[in-house]
């Protein structure tokens, strides 16, 4: 067996700041590594949600945009109602 001269350096130092055999610091290497291969593989499947949504801005969003708006300072109207009632009138 061959291993990388600085991971040797580096695996033999962190034993030798720990006190311990350099064949103990090994051993336990290769068991967390063997133990999260195991782990990976018992984890159950993950199904991600996806959109069906189109693509793009809201159509009061987008008009605003056509009409040379930045987006910035859309989003930051979003709070003021007062201002700009056709952002939240519903029936838009």
């Amino acid at each position: 067996m061959r291993i990388d001269e600085t991971l040797l350096n580096e695996a033999k130092a962190y034993a030798a700041r720990n006190g311990r055999s350099l064949n103990s610091v090994m051993e336990d290497a290769l068991r967390q590594l063997i133990n999260r291969s195991a782990e990976a593989t018992e984890r159950p499947r993950i199904e991600l949600i996806t959109s069906t949504a189109e693509p793009g801005f809201q159509p009061w969003v987008q008009r605003r945009l056509d009409a040379g708006e930045k987006l910035e300072h859309i989003a930051y109207d979003l709070d003021d109602e007062e201002r700009f009632p056709e952002v939240f009138d519903a029936s838009r």
